[in-house]
């Protein structure tokens, strides 16, 4: 999908300037890279809000119609406004056909209703991470990466290095070599009220098998009555036989 930026060369420059740019509407940006030198812009504030909340812009080689002169640039950073909803300022960075790029890619999860482990064992679907850095060349940058969650069960975890990625794109690792990208597991909840269930089986079991303090007493009471009646009554015989 082409995804076509207008802005146009900003003259004025500094912190006044860019103050003035925003009351009228307009966003502070820069493009840089390549073989040519830097260049401060403007654009359209709501045409480029608009355009930021779309996935694939974030993760696209875009073209930039700067004054009518198209070139191909990435995405670079955004500065929002602490609590409005305002683009402050944006940086795009040109990109060469035959210069590889690094960009942070999205993972688009699929077939979690599927896996074996939430499917059969009533597991959930934890995302480690949400998206992966990669390498390639401009013409192969993937909008997003899949991850198919259909073969995942209970316990299991799926790794950056389990994943299909397009051809010519590879994955960059930072720190560790293969990173976990997802894992199906139970709710802590559930797991919470399996071991509560589980204690008071044990509880119930226990009390079944174990008499009370009265429940004992009462037997060892009718036993010690029974003595001390058969002690009387050898005593009224002893008195008979002697008399």
């Amino acid at each position: 999908m082409q995804i076509e930026v207008n802005a146009q060369k900003r003259i004025k420059q500094g912190t006044g300037a860019s103050r003035r740019l925003r009351r009228e509407g307009k966003t502070p940006g820069i493009v840089y890279g390549g073989k040519e030198p830097a260049v401060v812009i403007e654009l359209d504030h709501n045409a480029l809000y608009h355009q930021l909340r779309q996935e694939a812009f974030h993760a696209s080689v875009l073209t930039l119609n700067l004054d009518g002169a198209k070139q191909q640039v990435l995405l670079r950073s955004v500065n929002m406004h602490p609590f409005r909803p305002e683009v402050q300022h944006v940086d795009f960075q040109r990109v060469m056909a035959d210069v590889k790029i690094q960009m942070k890619v999205p993972l688009h999860f699929i077939n979690a209703e599927q896996s074996p482990g939430v499917k059969l064992s009533g597991g959930i679907v934890s995302h480690v991470i949400s998206d992966l850095e990669i390498r390639c060349l401009p013409a192969d940058l993937p909008e997003f990466i899949e991850v198919d969650l259909k073969d995942l069960d209970l316990g299991k975890i799926i790794h950056v290095r389990e994943l299909q990625l397009p051809k010519g794109v590879e994955a960059i690792l930072h720190g560790s070599e293969n990173p976990p990208v997802a894992v199906v597991q139970i709710p802590r909840a559930m797991v919470a009220d399996e071991a509560a269930d589980a204690a008071a089986a044990e509880a119930a079991v226990a009390a079944a098998e174990v008499p009370t303090t009265k429940q004992s007493a009462e037997p060892a009471a009718a036993e010690k009555g029974a003595d001390k009646g058969a002690d009387k009554g050898e005593k009224k015989s002893d008195k008979s036989d002697k008399k």
